[in-house]
Parts: C-alpha cells; structure tokens; sequence
C-alpha cells in the first residue's frame, strides 16, 4: 500500500500546504508559501545554491515579509525539514489501518514511507547532506524529529492493541521504537548517499521491522 504525498507546489501562485495526504488545498499564509518555495528551489538546485532572492521570487513576495518569517535562510530550511517530516508522518499514521494484521500494517507504514521519499529524492538528499552542517540546530532538530517518529509508532501499536485486544500485543516502548525509527533513519540516509534506488529498501526494511516488533509485542 503506497501513500501518495501532499505536492509542494511553489510554482504557483498558492502553493498546497504541507499536510496529511489526500487532504484538499487550501490558501495558505506568507509562511508556508516561503517553506514551499524553499522546497521548490531546493529541488531545483540544492541548499547550497539556494539564496533568499531565489525563495522570495518563487513565493511571489517580498525579502521584508520573508525576515518577518524567518531569522535566516537556515531557519526557513529548518522549518521545511519539519514540515515535510510532520506531512510524511501523516501519511504513515492514515496508511496503517489498525484493525489489520500487523504485518500488514508494517508493510503499509514501510511503504508510505518509502514513497515519500522516492517523489522527494532531491528534498530528503538535502537533508541528509545539509541538516548535520547545521550544528547545535541541527542536530536538535534532528533528535526531535526521531523522537516523534518514535512516538508516533508507540501510538499506533496502541491504537492496534485497542482494537484488537484478542492479539494480546505488548505495548511497544520508547527505547524499541527509537531503534527502528533511528535504524529506518541511517538506512535512509546511506541508501542516498550511495544513490541506491530507495524502493529496493521495502522488503528488507520491512522485513526487519516485521522480526523487531514480532518479538517485542507477542
């Protein structure tokens, strides 16, 4: 089961908003008009080469209205890496249907997770390039956004046990969840490093989620 992501369209005089997939487009304020106008010039050119003047022209607006928005060009970088992370995690909880046997619902958050970032290549590059040249920023921003993954798996393991309370499923703890988001994490970020085709990580990746979570829930 693959996800379809929500389109960063900067192009356009109202971008889409970053959010949960399927989810109907709505105007959006001068901030996420700038986030999805970074998105765009990333994807057009990388970080690196990416300045304010590129950001401000795609988004259609102003240098003044950006700083109103943003200290710098790396917290408007920060604030995209959040927002794409928070719209790839919507994605996964409305992927994975509680009620279904858990291999199932590894096999579909694996999958919205792997489409997500095949459509986005460039935009996940950049991060794994670009977020560890932050220093302290980055790396707390990195940490935090683990540490939601993590809860979010805890949660839907919750949301599976409540439902089906006749699997007698152990609740999946912090420390377990971190391992398999954190290994998810440097699979990912290898795989793109080596320009590695990330849909052939799906049943590998699958697979070791599915043994984890066998022995730590049943």
């Amino acid at each position: 089961m693959a996800a379809q992501r929500t389109t960063l369209s900067a192009a356009s005089p109202t971008p889409e908003p970053l959010g949960q997939a399927g989810s109907t487009p709505e105007p959006v304020g001068h901030r996420e008009r700038l986030i999805a106008a970074m998105a765009a010039a990333i994807e057009d050119q990388g970080y690196r080469d990416t300045t304010v003047a590129d950001v401000v022209r795609i988004a259609r607006t102003s240098r003044r209205n950006f700083y109103e928005h943003f200290e710098d060009r790396d917290a408007c970088f920060l604030a995209l890496f959040d927002a794409t992370n928070e719209a790839m995690m919507a994605q996964i909880a409305t992927a994975v249907q509680p009620d279904r046997p858990l291999g199932e619902q590894v096999d579909a958050a694996v999958d919205a997770y792997i489409a997500n970032v095949s459509e986005q290549p460039a935009l996940y590059a950049s991060f794994v390039r670009e977020i560890p040249a932050l220093g302290q920023a980055g790396a707390e921003r990195g940490l935090a956004t683990l540490e939601r993954f993590a809860s979010m798996m805890v949660a839907l393991v919750d949301s599976g046990r409540a439902v089906q309370p006749d699997m007698g499923a152990r609740p999946l703890n912090m420390d377990t969840a971190i391992i398999i988001a954190g290994g998810l994490r440097e699979l990912l970020v290898i795989s793109l490093q080596r320009g590695r085709d990330i849909d052939e990580l799906r049943v590998s990746a699958g697979t070791t989620v599915k043994a984890i979570l066998t022995g730590a829930l049943l």
